[in-house]
């Protein structure tokens, strides 16, 4: 009642107090950066870190497949690949991996701790079907690490901002229980389990590869039985592992019955630590993104909010639906935390909002046909993705060909 009675406070200060109006001609461009036969992605929503540029935003890392119309196999191989930007986007393959899927590509994330040259990606051992993370050097030109863990294999889920650590997740038990998030064909020691004891939310320490659970299956189940006592006939998955941008909390999704009446999506904050676990009493919806702070950007009421994960609150409304027709859709913040960009489907079609926090100015682009690829497994997501000046986008679109291609945002100045 608190949150709802804040929420009617809050509707009727931003009705009263919206910053100034965009121009008119505030429209961005796109600029096609690479082409067919094969299929180019970056993968992922583009937010608590994910940027596709290493430091000196020379290169882009990505994917580069044979397919986009059907979900990898055990044996389907994706090349990790380098764009070269001072090179008219040349293209230098420098990998492989067969741990991917066509919505979240393989996890990229560049090192933190050496963002020039090294970034981190997901594979699965061709003899036993067990995934693992892979820390790459451009530099030295090889695999400098390898995270396996024969037990419990995991992949990364999410690197936290000062790159000590990544939060690591069973992409096998993903894949059998959504399987758009997952690679199917994985080795799952946890099948058949509602609520492992030994599974959840791993972390693993960058340097020392060590592993530890943060929390498990069994505890989130525990948490959320007095609201939902059947939750033992209920298989539980986890996505969205994020990290907040001081490393204190990360944040994550429980899930179960995803697509099915009756199902369960509860959002929850643990500390680094593992202590603190908390579940929101308010839902965090769509594709939550991390502000400064213990604050949360995300859909709250079908509005574009911002939530204090830690005193329970809700802090402002950004906008109004005139502004975010689709407060669910992909959403990612700018480096300086100034401008939030929000791409939504409509008709078919995808649309992207960039809007300034601070001045109210407001960008938009046209609508980009997304030939059939709207939802289901093998959709096309938005997902903007910040270069580190913060004046471009790198954003995925499907061609008329039906394959997959990646753009280029530029915002006027850039």
């Amino acid at each position: 009642m608190a949150v709802t009675c804040c929420l009617v406070t809050l509707l009727h200060m931003a009705a009263c107090s919206q910053p100034p109006a965009a121009e008119p001609s505030s429209v961005l461009e796109r600029e096609q950066i690479t082409q067919g036969p094969k299929n180019h992605l970056f993968g992922y929503i583009g937010h608590v870190g994910t940027i596709p540029w290493n430091a000196s935003g020379r290169y882009i890392v990505a994917l580069r497949t044979d397919f986009v119309d059907r979900m990898p196999g055990p044996d389907d191989t994706a090349e990790i690949i380098l764009l070269d930007t001072e090179n008219d986007y040349a293209i230098r393959v420098v990998d492989e991996s067969r741990g991917w899927n066509v919505q979240q590509g393989t996890m990229l994330y560049w090192n933190p701790g050496d963002p020039e040259n090294q970034f981190f990606f997901n594979d699965r051992d061709p003899a036993t079907g067990k995934v693992f993370c892979v820390l790459y050097d451009i530099k030295e030109d090889r695999r400098v690490r390898e995270y396996r863990f024969e037990d419990t294999p995991v992949g990364n889920g999410g690197v936290a901002f000062d790159g000590k650590h990544f939060a690591a997740i069973n992409y096998a038990r993903m894949a059998r229980l959504r399987p758009v998030t997952g690679y199917p064909g994985a080795w799952d020691w946890t099948s058949g389990v509602s609520a492992p004891e030994d599974d959840g939310v791993f972390l693993v320490d960058v340097e020392t590869g060590k592993k530890e659970l943060l929390v498990s299956f069994r505890e989130l189940a525990e948490a959320v039985r007095r609201e939902r006592p059947e939750i033992d006939s209920m298989p539980l998955f986890i996505n969205h592992t994020l990290w907040s941008r001081t490393g204190e909390r990360l944040f994550f999704f429980a899930r179960a019955n995803f697509r099915k009446p009756g199902r369960l999506n509860a959002s929850f904050t643990i500390a680094r630590d593992g202590t603190d676990l908390r579940q929101q009493e308010t839902h965090i919806g769509g594709h939550p993104e991390w502000d400064a702070g213990m604050r949360m950007i995300g859909s709250i009421a079908n509005r574009q909010a911002v939530f204090d994960v830690d005193s329970q609150q809700l802090v402002e409304l950004i906008g109004d639906r005139e502004l975010f027709p689709d407060p669910e859709g992909d959403i990612a913040l700018s480096p300086n935390l100034e401008w939030l960009a929000n791409g939504y489907k409509e008709d078919g079609k995808v649309y992207y909002v960039v809007h300034n926090r601070r001045t109210g100015e407001t960008l938009r682009s046209g609508g980009y046909d997304l030939y059939g690829r709207v939802s289901g497994d093998l959709r096309c997501d938005p997902a903007p993705r910040w270069n580190r000046e913060g004046d471009m986008l790198l954003i995925p679109s499907m061609m008329e060909d039906g394959t997959r291609q990646m753009f280029v945002l530029r915002l006027p100045w850039a």
